[in-house]
């Protein structure tokens, strides 16, 4: 999987293009009426008020407070970049406050303040304490984090943690303990040797010895050498974990040391140094982007090393992300008075144990594995494991109870994770599952529409997250004046012109092909041949020879014109198979796929059921979801003999008779179908209660097209597709007027549909 690219000016434009920035607030009450401000204002907001006052924990009750972390930063120690300021901070706390959310549902405010002032700071978050249910310290440089943090932690009740400190050290404990385990050495006995002294790597020294590393056999390295205790520039952060041993650089100290922790720069450890280590060394380069020691030189070196890094391009992941969301969702829920060593160590032993059990089909399928079990190459869990949410966040609860820092309890655990999934919708993790699915094995992608600059820039974009490997059709002086013009680098990407001199001999050897095909539907070798010139009919004829995996056309042109000759060169799946459509549309429901949107303008009730089991068979082998189909219509279970809805009623008994393993039921109006407590009172033998519907199958082509453009243009839903289904070889037709995020979902849709469709050749 290759490494993501990022560009300077594509990282610009994501935070200016629309609203500057990555938040915003979004009410949760109704505010369209006056009723609606006065109840959410005066006179109405006195209510809570006086309520609160009586008795300030009611605060949780009648405000956000409880579910709203700080995210607050001076801007001193700013990733890699330094003492910048709180104002160039802020695009990293903004950042860090959507993690929040999108991992675990948690609101944020980021607040840069402007003061390098110890007291200052202090004094200012104090007085903060009445608006949030948690603070989140966030860059702040070493020494003076360490005394922030212990200053606020003593001083206020609730949840505080400075996260470059036990972020890295939470989850790079649990890896130690699983790695420890996987080669038989105890942690007691254990050499450990640290490289770096900043705030990190003081914490991750820290959890070791809670995780039972003895604290003589351990020893830091700063960029003076080795920490010892005759040194005389030693902070105290530094002197607690000054050696007295003979030793002085960080080559002398990894002699037969059994762990070594990076937390500096790259490239300190020389392949020399990781020789003169202990047989199965346990190596944490977690530098980035350039680890202490590259992955793939450490695997050369010695093949009994045990690895982790802080990239997500080599097994084993140390990232931050597994810990603090869930960590802050745990303590948030039980309103914590702090976050505590029992609840850091918890979130470990959580996070250990986790990765220890089987791998859900959904982590596997999204990292495009065939299987991911524990093992040197595994660890910890990877960052889309839905149950780091529904594991994590109730074992640092249940610490946080055990240790008596909980003031609202949980007592009904079962439930309690009901309303963690609940929280973050049933599945928004789909376009990162895709796009790590795809990253592992990228197809080649041709693009019929290479001279527009969208299509273009999707390309890159692609080939730099390592998704496809574009190749493009049309004038290849049109195509390098856009991508000198836009300063795109795409100078060493694939440019074919069926139209040109150098492509004739390909052209007439996919005329020739083409002519066997069709010969006998109406085309001579003379109107093959000059078919074979026509970008969408070049592209579809590399898909179907096999030197490209899947074709992406349609920005500027007509379905027809791009489904015509994907129809007469790929085919369809099978004899009398017809094609249908879906779109994805990612609401706060979660994922809802809408079909037919584009192809088959009135189904009977037998393609009805074709086109729901496409959609069904693509939902659960693309998107890994399990499929609930809802047929709908204007009436409930035979409410209505007029013609649509006896047509809809038959489709759906067909699908239970053809289909019984998939979850549907119609003919059914969509607010029954997504109204679980009425669908039980007015209908309680409906398959579709407790199974609310993720698949919606609409009586014709114009309610279902009409459906999704709404949801789309209300900004309901983001909508991805159309995603043909039925070919035998992956097409793909884009909107017209697509955006190039538009297209590059439909790249990402289109190297996974090539990944399943290649995986199923093979079998056959």
């Amino acid at each position: 999987m290759a490494d993501s690219k990022i560009r300077i000016q594509d990282a610009l434009d994501y935070h200016t293009k629309g609203t500057p920035g990555k938040i915003e607030v979004i009410p949760t009450k109704a505010t369209k009426t006056q009723r609606d401000l006065a109840l959410a204002y005066s006179p109405g907001v006195a209510e809570p008020c006086r309520k609160i006052a009586a008795n300030v924990d009611d605060v949780y009750k009648y405000t956000a407070k409880g579910n709203l972390v700080a995210v607050i930063s001076n801007g001193t120690a700013v990733l890699g970049l330094g003492d910048i300021g709180p104002e160039a901070s802020k695009p990293v706390m903004e950042g860090k406050g959507l993690l929040f959310k999108i991992f675990a549902g948690i609101d944020v405010f980021d607040l840069e303040i402007n003061s390098t002032n110890i007291e200052e700071f202090i004094t200012v978050v104090k007085a903060l304490e009445p608006t949030f249910g948690g603070i989140n310290l966030e860059d702040i440089k070493a020494p003076d984090c360490f005394e922030i943090e212990r200053r606020l932690k003593a001083e206020l009740n609730i949840p505080i943690m400075h996260d470059d400190q036990h972020g890295t050290a939470i989850i790079s404990g649990a890896a130690m303990l699983n790695a420890l385990k996987l080669v038989n050495k105890k942690s007691h006995e254990v050499r450990v040797v640290v490289s770096g002294a900043g705030a990190s790597a003081i914490s991750c020294t820290k959890i070791l010895i809670e995780l039972g590393v003895r604290k003589k056999n351990i020893v830091i390295c700063d960029s003076k050498g080795v920490i010892r205790s005759d040194r005389a520039d030693l902070v105290s952060s530094k002197k607690e974990f000054a050696t007295d041993q003979d030793l002085w650089q960080l080559e002398d100290a990894l002699v037969n040391a059994d762990v070594f922790l990076g937390l500096s720069k790259g490239n300190v450890m020389k392949p020399e140094m990781l020789k003169s280590m202990a047989p199965n060394p346990i190596v944490f380069a977690l530098a980035n982007p350039d680890p202490e020691i590259a992955y793939d030189l450490a695997m050369a070196t010695r093949d009994d090393v045990l690895m982790a890094t802080g990239r997500s391009d080599h097994p084993n992941q140390v990232n931050n992300v597994l810990g603090f969301p869930f960590i802050f969702r745990g303590a948030l829920d039980v309103r914590a008075t702090e976050i505590n060593e029992a609840m850091k160590l918890a979130a470990v032993k959580a996070l250990a144990e986790l990765a220890r059990e089987p791998v859900p089909e959904v982590v596997i399928k999204a990292y495009n594995k065939d299987n991911i079990t524990f093992g040197r190459d595994y660890i910890i869990p990877k960052p889309l494991d839905p149950r780091l949410l529904t594991v994590v966040a109730p074992a640092v609860a249940k610490a946080a109870m055990d240790s008596g820092v909980a003031k609202n309890p949980i007592t009904d655990w079962d439930a309690y994770k009901v309303s963690l999934v609940k929280r973050l919708g049933h599945d928004d993790m789909i376009i990162r599952r895709l796009t790590n699915k795809a990253k592992q094995h990228p197809k080649r992608i041709v693009f019929a529409e290479a001279e527009d600059y969208r299509v273009l820039k999707a390309a890159q974009i692609a080939m730099d997250e390592g998704i496809a490997h574009p190749i493009l059709l049309g004038d290849e002086d049109k195509i390098k004046a856009l991508i000198e013009k836009h300063q795109l680098e795409l100078h060493d990407t694939a440019i074919i012109n069926p139209q040109s001199k150098e492509s004739a001999h390909i052209v007439e050897r996919y005329g020739k092909f083409f002519f066997d095909k069709r010969q006998r539907r109406g085309y001579n070798p003379y109107e093959a041949y000059n078919e074979m010139k026509k970008r969408n009919y070049f592209g579809c004829m590399m898909v179907e020879t096999g030197e490209a995996d899947a074709i992406i056309s349609g920005i500027s042109r007509k379905y027809t014109q791009t489904i015509k000759p994907a129809l007469q060169i790929i085919g369809t799946n099978g004899p009398g198979q017809k094609v249908s459509s879906m779109y994805l549309m990612l609401t706060k429901r979660g994922p809802l796929f809408f079909t037919d949107t584009t192809m088959i303008p009135k189904p009977t009730s037998e393609e009805l059921v074709d086109i729901a089991y496409q959609a069904a068979k693509a939902v659960k082998q693309m998107m890994n979801i399990e499929p609930k189909v809802a047929f709908l219509a204007y009436s409930n279970f035979g409410s209505s003999d007029d013609a649509e809805p006896t047509l809809v009623r038959k489709a759906a008994a067909l699908m239970k008779q053809n289909y019984p393993e998939i979850i549907s039921d119609g003919e059914i109006q969509a607010n029954f179908a997504f109204n679980q407590d009425e669908l039980k009172e007015n209908y309680p033998f409906s398959d579709l209660i407790g199974n609310e519907p993720n698949v919606l199958v609409f009586p014709t082509l114009t309610s279902a097209n009409i459906a999704y453009k709404l949801l789309q243009v209300m900004k309901s839903g983001e909508a991805i597709g159309p995603i043909i289904l039925g070919m035998k070889r992956p097409v793909h037709i884009l909107q017209m007027g697509s955006s190039v995020r538009e297209i590059l979902n439909m790249i990402t849709i289109a190297t996974v549909d090539a990944q399943i469709k290649s995986t199923l050749d093979s079998s056959q």
